[in-house]
């Protein structure tokens, strides 16, 4: 399970990284705390930080129940794919928000399969 965890600790830095950025873009175009529009720079890379912490509520457990159910490693590799996903996402949104479903698509489709095999694994443990 130790690589899971690298991978959960990774996505969760990742969250961190994308937080500090819409900071830095707060500042950048001097908008206030609380405000959430401002600067469409501002703005895309808020909606990035809040899309992300969206998908990871699904996809922190989905990685988890892979891992003990299926296989740790082939669960760190499809969370890693996750984290390139939400990469991708993040810089062709930063350009362009209608470009970002290429991105959008690893990170969903990754989690997808975690939150399933770790059911399906689950499930075929209990037989």
């Amino acid at each position: 399970m130790e690589p899971i965890a690298i991978v959960a600790g990774l996505a969760v830095l990742q969250v961190f990284l994308f937080a500090f950025q819409v900071g830095q873009q707060r500042v950048m175009h001097g908008i206030n705390a609380p405000a959430t529009t401002g600067h469409p720079e501002f703005e895309r890379a808020f909606r990035v930080q809040q899309n992300t912490v969206e998908l990871l509520v699904a996809f922190l457990p989905g990685l988890f129940l892979f891992g003990f159910y299926v296989n740790a490693l082939i669960g760190s590799a499809i969370g890693l794919v996750f984290i390139v996903g939400r990469f991708i996402y993040r810089t062709a949104y930063m350009r362009d928000p209608k470009r970002r479903s290429v991105g959008f698509g690893l990170s969903a489709v990754a989690t997808l399969v975690l939150v399933l095999g770790g059911m399906i694994g689950a499930i075929i443990s209990l037989l």
